[in-house]
């Protein structure tokens, strides 16, 4: 009996066929990498790929990564510079030191130097004031500084701005004319409205020495003077002064006066002045005690001994220097 045929092909069939199979993959590889764009016979990449493609075989299996767009050169360069900005920022952020506000020194407050006049008002040494003169009667040179009768009559009253609150009760002025004649006059008055800022209403006598009473007012300059003198300030409590209420009021001096203190135990209280030219304690406060006045260049004298004797005239061996 003959043995049954088999099924299988003989192997050297399927050799062959294998053979053919691949000879053909590598024929189509080779057509296609031929026909691929820039792939042309110089293309070593290209014949690469084909040999690998053949000796892969049928059933072989090649991974491919996925493919991750390269950011453009632009991109690039401005991912770059952002990076660096940051790292910029950051590194600036450390490297520099907080900011702090720089304290600045507390200055310290202006002293009143002594010669200069720094306790002047309105009316200060060394400034030359302009205006006009006019004329009135003086009678005995009394007026509102209430100094009482002058003793002379070449007195004047400031208008109410340069009075300013009798500040200038006492001071002596320069009047100078503008044909160059010249007069010095004490302020024991004030000329309230219609005077202008500027103005001096001289006694009648005082204005005589400058021009003809018949010109009625006169354009004038005038300053602050500090006038040689052998008188001595005196020192007056206002009528009607106790130990519970005073008026006290400097006389004679030959500077304005700028600050009018009493002593009150260890220390000095300075006392307001009042438009009729009396420094007050309202409540009685150092009244009867020690005095310290003090001139419009910073000098200060000191009266003791002066009694609480109200409307009395009381006078001291004290003046301020001249200037």
């Amino acid at each position: 009996m003959a043995p049954p045929s088999s099924h299988r092909r003989p192997r050297t069939s399927r050799a062959l066929l294998i053979a053919v199979a691949v000879g053909a993959v590598a024929l189509i590889a080779s057509v296609i990498v031929a026909f691929r764009p820039g792939g042309g016979p110089g293309d070593s990449g290209s014949v690469a790929d084909a040999g690998r493609a053949a000796s892969a075989g049928a059933g072989a299996v090649t991974r491919t990564p996925s493919a991750t767009p390269s950011p453009t050169p632009s991109a690039s360069a401005s991912a770059s510079a952002s990076a660096s900005a940051s790292a910029s920022a950051s590194a600036s952020k450390k490297a520099t030191p907080k900011a702090t506000a720089a304290k600045r020194p507390e200055a310290a407050a202006p002293q009143a130097p002594v010669g200069t006049g720094a306790l002047a008002g309105r009316i200060r040494p060394g400034v030359t004031y302009s205006g006009v003169a006019t004329f009135y009667d003086a009678g005995d040179g009394d007026g509102a500084c209430t100094f009482g009768p002058a003793g002379d009559v070449m007195t004047a009253a400031m208008n109410t701005a340069d009075y300013e609150t009798a500040k200038a009760c006492g001071a002596y002025v320069r009047v100078r004319a503008a044909g160059g004649a010249s007069i010095t006059v004490r302020i024991t008055n004030e000329c309230p409205a219609p005077c202008r800022v500027g103005q001096l209403d001289l006694s009648a006598e005082a204005f005589a020495k400058l021009a003809a009473p018949v010109k009625g007012e006169i354009p004038i300059t005038w300053s602050l003077v500090s006038p040689a003198t052998s008188k001595k300030l005196s020192v007056r409590y206002k009528t009607g002064s106790s130990q519970y209420w005073c008026g006290i009021q400097v006389l004679g001096h030959r500077n304005p006066v700028a600050r009018l203190e009493v002593r009150t135990g260890g220390s000095w209280t300075v006392l307001p002045r009042t438009g009729y030219n009396y420094f007050l304690s309202e409540h009685g406060t150092g009244c009867g005690g020690a005095i310290r006045v003090t001139d419009i260049y910073g000098e200060r004298l000191t009266v003791n001994g002066i009694a609480l004797r109200p409307n009395v005239v009381q006078g001291t061996s004290l003046q301020f220097a001249q200037h």
